[in-house]
C-alpha cells in the first residue's frame, strides 16, 4: 500500500499534454499525395518534416489527436542508455552491430541537440548523464558486465560510489553527453515548419489497411482512400500487422508514471534501476519549480493485478525517497518489445519496398523515433545509410528469437483459451460507482462500467483484433487485451491498436 497521504489524481493525464496543440481536420474523401504516413508521434512527424523539407509532398493520418499516443505518454529521456542491454546485444549480434545500435542513438540525441539550437525551440532541452543503478549484488555484476560492454564500445562512461538519493546502491554507471527535454513543445515546431512546407495533417482518421501495388491506397475504418507512392507505417503498432505476422513478434507493455513535486530537492540527472521492478527517475522544469517523474513497474498488457497497484508502488517510492508534497500527474505507456529487443525499422516485408514500417522501440522512442525517421527517409530517397541492415524487420536471429517466438505466441494461445473459459460470477449490481470489471448478460463475457453518475457502460470484451478476451484495467478505465496490446476505453473506442474497430456495444 501507499504510505502518502496525498490525493491520487482521479484520471490518468500527462504533463506534457497541457500543451496546446493546433487542431486538424479529418480525411473527409478520397485523396492523393506522394507519401502517407500513419502516425502522428515523434517518428511520424520527424519523417513528415524531414521529407516535406526533401520536396516531398506528405499526409500524416492521425488515429486520434496528433501527439496524444505514445509519445504525448512518454518519460521524454533521449538517451542511449536503454537498460542493461550492451552487453546482450554484443552476445547476440557482436561488437560491430551492437556499436551500430548505439551510434544511431547517439546520432538521433544530436540531431534533436542541433534542431533545437538552430531553430531555437524553447522545449526545456538539459544535457544530462544517464545513470543506471543497482540495488543486489546480483545486479551489481550484471552493471559490471555492462561497464566492460561500454569499454569494449568506446562509451563515454564512468563508475559513481553511490546516487545522490536515499538509496543503498551496489553499482553505479553514468553514461555521460545525454539529454532530456519536453518532446511536445519539440515537437510541435517541427509540425509547424512541416505544415509551413505544406504537409497535410488528418486528425481522427483510423487508417485500417493498405491495398499495396506500385502505388498503394491507404484506406480509412470509414472506407476513404489515400493512394501515395510510399506508405510510413508509425502507428507505434503496425496498422497493417498481417504483413509481415507483426501481431506474433511483437510483445506490449504497460508501465506507469507520476508527475510529483517533493521535499527533497531533484540534484539533475537521468536515472534508471537494474533490478526489478524497474524505477526511473528525472525532472522537468515546471512553473518555476521542479516535476519530478517516477516511472517503471513495468508489466505485460492486459495481465497482472489490479493496475492501480502499480500506481501506489511508485508512489510509496517516490514517497520514501524524495518525499512528496504534491502529486499533480499520472499516466501510464505502452510499449512493444520485439523478439531480440532491436526495433524493426524498414521496408514492411523483404518484397514490399515502399511500405515501411518504425516499431519496437522497447520504452526508448525518443531517441529510436527520431533514428527510424531518418533511416526511412534515407531508404525512400534511395540513400545509403549504415542503419539498414541492423534494423531491418525481416532479420530473424535464431538466438533469442526462436525462444521468444514461441514463448509469446504460446502465451497468447493460454490467454485466448482462458478468456474463453473463464467463470465470471459478478453481475452489473455488483459494481458501485466510477467501477468496471467483467459481469455475465445472457449467459455471456460482457464489460462492464459504471460511471460516476450511475451510467451502465457495456460492451463485448471480445478483442477485435484476434479474438481475445479484454480485461479490466481500473487504473486507466480502459480494456485491454492480453494478447497482443490493443486497448479500448470504456466505451469500447479503440485507443490503442493493433485493433482498427471499436469493441462492439451490449444492450443489458
Amino acid at each position: 500500500m501507499t504510505t502518502s497521504n496525498h490525493k491520487t489524481p482521479q484520471y490518468p493525464e500527462p504533463y506534457w499534454r497541457e500543451e496546446e496543440l493546433p487542431a486538424f481536420d479529418k480525411l473527409r474523401e478520397d485523396a492523393q499525395t506522394e507519401i502517407a504516413i500513419v502516425g502522428g508521434g515523434i517518428t511520424g512527424i520527424t519523417a513528415g518534416y524531414l521529407l516535406a523539407k526533401e520536396g516531398f509532398k506528405v499526409s500524416i493520418l492521425e488515429a486520434g489527436n496528433i501527439l496524444n499516443g505514445t509519445t504525448g505518454h512518454t518519460t521524454a529521456k533521449l538517451t542511449a542508455q536503454h537498460g542493461l542491454i550492451y552487453d546482450e546485444l554484443i552476445s547476440h549480434f557482436g561488437e560491430e552491430k551492437t556499436k551500430l545500435y548505439y551510434q544511431a542513438s547517439t546520432d538521433a540525441i544530436e540531431f534533436v541537440r542541433n534542431i533545437v539550437s538552430e531553430k531555437q525551440i524553447d522545449c526545456d532541452f538539459s544535457n544530462e548523464e544517464a545513470i543506471i543503478y543497482a540495488v543486489s549484488e546480483e545486479y551489481a555484476r550484471k552493471v559490471e558486465k555492462e561497464r566492460q560492454a561500454y569499454e569494449k564500445l568506446g562509451i563515454p562512461s564512468g563508475m559513481k560510489e553511490s546516487i545522490p538519493f536515499n538509496i543503498n546502491t551496489t553499482a553505479v554507471l553514468s553514461m555521460f553527453d545525454q539529454a532530456q527535454f519536453h518532446p511536445l513543445k519539440y515537437l510541435k515546431k517541427l509540425l509547424k515548419d512541416f505544415v509551413d512546407l505544406g504537409g497535410i495533417v488528418y486528425e481522427n482518421t483510423t487508417a485500417a489497411d493498405i491495398e499495396d501495388g506500385s502505388l498503394p491506397d491507404v484506406v480509412t475504418r470509414e472506407g476513404h482512400r489515400l493512394k501515395c507512392k510510399y506508405v510510413i507505417a508509425a502507428s507505434h503498432f503496425p496498422f497493417a500487422d498481417k504483413k509481415g505476422f507483426y501481431f506474433a513478434r511483437l510483445s506490449p507493455e504497460r508501465s506507469y508514471v507520476l508527475g510529483v513535486k517533493t521535499k527533497e530537492d531533484f540534484p539533475g540527472g537521468m536515472y534508471y534501476s537494474a533490478d526489478s521492478p524497474t524505477r526511473s527517475l528525472r525532472y522537468t522544469p515546471y512553473n518555476g519549480d521542479k516535476l519530478i517523474l517516477v516511472s517503471g513497474d513495468s508489466h505485460k498488457t492486459g495481465h497482472g493485478p489490479d493496475t492501480m497497484k502499480h500506481y501506489e508502488a511508485l508512489e510509496a517510492f517516490a514517497e520514501e525517497v524524495l518525499g512528496i508534497t504534491d502529486y499533480p500527474y499520472r499516466w501510464s505507456a505502452q510499449d512493444l518489445y520485439t523478439l531480440d529487443k532491436v526495433p524493426y525499422i524498414g521496408p514492411i516485408t523483404s518484397k514490399q519496398k515502399n511500405i515501411f514500417v518504425a516499431t519496437g522501440y522497447r520504452k526508448w522512442g525518443m531517441t529510436n523515433g527520431t533514428a527510424a525517421a531518418m533511416l526511412i527517409k534515407d531508404q525512400i530517397m534511395e540513400r545509403d545509410n549504415p542503419y539498414a541492415e541492423l534494423f531491418t524487420p525481416s532479420r530473424f536471429q535464431a538466438d533469442p528469437s526462436i525462444k521468444k517466438f514461441i514463448a509469446a505466441n504460446t502465451d497468447v494461445a493460454g490467454q485466448l483459451i482462458k478468456g474463453k473459459l473463464e467463470f465470471v460470477p459478478k453481475e452489473t449490481a455488483d459494481l458501485s460507482h466510477d467501477e468496471g470489471g467483467v459481469v455475465m448478460i445472457n449467459g455471456k463475457r460482457t464489460g462492464a462500467y459504471r460511471d460516476p453518475e450511475g451510467s451502465l457502460h457495456l460492451v463485448d470484451t471480445t478483442c477485435t483484433h484476434m479474438g481475445c478476451e479484454c480485461e479490466w484495467n481500473h487504473g486507466d478505465r480502459t480494456w485491454d487485451c492480453p494478447c497482443h496490446g490493443s486497448r479500448f476505453s470504456y466505451d469500447g473506442t479503440v485507443v490503442e491498436g493493433p485493433a482498427a474497430k471499436p469493441l462492439k456495444k451490449v444492450e443489458e
